[in-house]
């Protein structure tokens, strides 16, 4: 079949096609943060220490990342179509299996089976949406396929918390069924198959270290708060084999005729930029949510259900500024757009530093709502400049690697943000205990006095138990300047985009 002919059902069910594969990019997207909330009750239904029902997240996150790479050298070799079929299936009856688990062994088995399957959903539904698309409408696209990506996270917590509560934790699973069955429908009936490259030979070398510079950075950054970091010989072993194994790739791929990742990627500007700020906004992004929900819940007391709800208007903001996007990327310089984002994240990153115990809910809200505008108004943008001036024989690699670089950043940002916020807690404690003592004039005034009575053990306690909570907000506000200063370092990195005009061939637009 010509592949003038392979297009046309593809693109005579566009809204279908899109809709279908959405539904899969929702679904494995919300399955990245729907389970953390369920994971106290999971603990006490398999009999499990924590440290044990932390692997529940582990597996599913090194699986994710060691199998994300090789999507691009799978879909050419048996098909984009097939591939994501067997994902679908895969990741919805391990879902299934996730639900029904007796014990611990079996929910980190099966989650390790909806990491390895469903690492491929997402860049597939990139790839395909901006195939499908004509170029002036991958910023539309782009639009769509970033509100699944970007939203699933944000109400992952409020959707599992919910579930949990009402029903019980095997819910965040079983929703995945019918989710599922629906997109892997729609992918029957109206994707159409790709051509089959089968003289790429496979890069197993290359494979395998990539594999093991992914898994080992992630099982160290998953664990390494748990292990006291750099105090633990296994940080260190992890530490050891990340780098040996991005070195040897680096170096492999250099010199290697066919390597595992296309070096042509590296040599598209826009593509390596964009991997670069994408990066950093998954350490912004991601490091800000894991802050927020114990903000709220352990520091301010609010229930899961108002956490929630608090940090809902994000993801409503988020919708907007996409849908926007979605409107208007034609006529829009996609660069200037970025920068706006980045702008209104930073000033809800500044505004976050002036958090305070006593606080309402309304400067949460409205930080939230400018932060999820910039995010909505960054990530489309960015997501089609990636794409914009690479060949279309690369964007399915290209959007396993950008998938994978947004991941790394992710749990790169939330392994820094949890850092910080131990060491600055600790060292913001021993700052404020110095001045607990008698010979403070102020904890010795009447009103004082008779909440934090220092010559009883419930007054030190109490005393205590306060220092605790300030130091935790110092440290809180700490990291949230920190991310503040990490979308600050961004704006540069838009300057290396460019901006593409009409293309002179079918593979290669002109740049400005």
């Amino acid at each position: 079949m010509a592949p003038a002919e392979r297009k046309q059902p593809v693109v005579a069910h566009r809204r279908l096609v899109t809709l279908s594969v959405m539904l899969a990019t929702v679904m494995q997207a919300l399955d990245t943060t729907i389970a953390n909330i369920a994971l106290p009750h999971m603990q006490g239904s398999l009999s499990a220490s924590q440290d044990q029902i932390a692997w529940v997240l582990t597996s599913y996150i090194v699986a994710a990342a060691v199998a994300t790479p090789v999507t691009g050298w799978i879909a050419g070799r048996y098909g984009r179509k097939r591939l994501f079929l067997v994902s679908v299936a895969g990741f919805t009856v391990a879902s299934l299996l996730c639900g029904i688990a007796g014990n611990l062994a079996q929910i980190v088995i099966y989650r390790l089976l909806q990491g390895v399957f469903g690492a491929a959903l997402v860049p597939l539904s990139q790839a395909l949406l901006l195939d499908i698309n004509p170029r002036e409408k991958h910023g539309s696209a782009m639009a769509i396929w970033g509100a699944g990506i970007m939203v699933g996270p944000i109400l992952g917590p409020t959707v599992g918390g919910w579930l949990t509560d009402n029903y019980s934790w095997r819910w965040v699973f079983y929703i995945n069924l019918p989710v599922g069955i629906l997109a892997f429908a729609g992918i029957m009936l109206f994707v159409a198959e790709t051509a089959k490259d089968r003289t790429r030979p496979f890069d197993l070398f290359g494979f395998a270290m990539l594999s093991l510079a992914v898994g080992s950075l992630q099982m160290m950054l998953d664990r390494g708060e748990q292990q006291d970091w750099f105090n633990s010989t296994e940080i260190w072993i992890e530490l050891g084999l990340a780098i040996s194994g991005i070195w040897v790739f680096i170096v492999h791929a250099a010199t290697s005729d066919h390597p595992f990742v296309s070096l042509a990627l590296m040599k598209d500007r826009n593509f390596l930029a964009s991997c670069l700020i994408i990066f950093l906004l998954g350490v912004m992004l991601y490091g800000t949510l894991a802050l927020l929900p114990p903000l709220l819940q352990g520091l301010m007391d609010y229930p899961v259900v108002t956490a929630g709800n608090i940090l809902a208007p994000r993801g409503i903001a988020t919708m907007v500024a996409m849908l926007f996007i979605g409107r208007f990327a034609s006529r829009l310089d996609l660069r200037l757009v970025i920068l706006v984002g980045l702008l209104l994240a930073a000033y809800s990153l500044w505004e976050m530093t002036d958090y305070a115990l006593m606080m309402g809910m309304g400067p949460i809200i409205i930080a939230s709502l400018f932060q999820g505008a910039g995010t909505g108004l960054v990530f489309p943008p960015l997501s089609a400049l990636a794409f914009a001036t690479l060949a279309p024989a690369f964007r399915t690699e290209g959007a396993g690697l950008f998938s994978l670089v947004r991941n790394l950043g992710s749990s790169i940002g939330i392994s820094i943000v949890e850092n910080v916020l131990a060491r600055t807690m600790q060292a913001s404690h021993a700052s404020l205990a110095e001045h607990a003592n008698p010979f403070n004039q102020a904890l010795r005034l009447p009103g004082v006095q008779s909440m934090w009575d220092l010559h009883t053990q419930t007054g030190l306690a109490m005393l205590d138990a306060e220092i605790n909570r300030q130091a935790a907000m110092v440290a809180y506000l700490d990291d949230f300047k920190l991310m503040m200063i990490v979308t600050l370092a961004m704006i540069p990195l838009v300057l290396l985009l460019r901006k593409p005009r009409e293309r002179r061939t079918s593979e290669q637009p002109v740049l400005e």
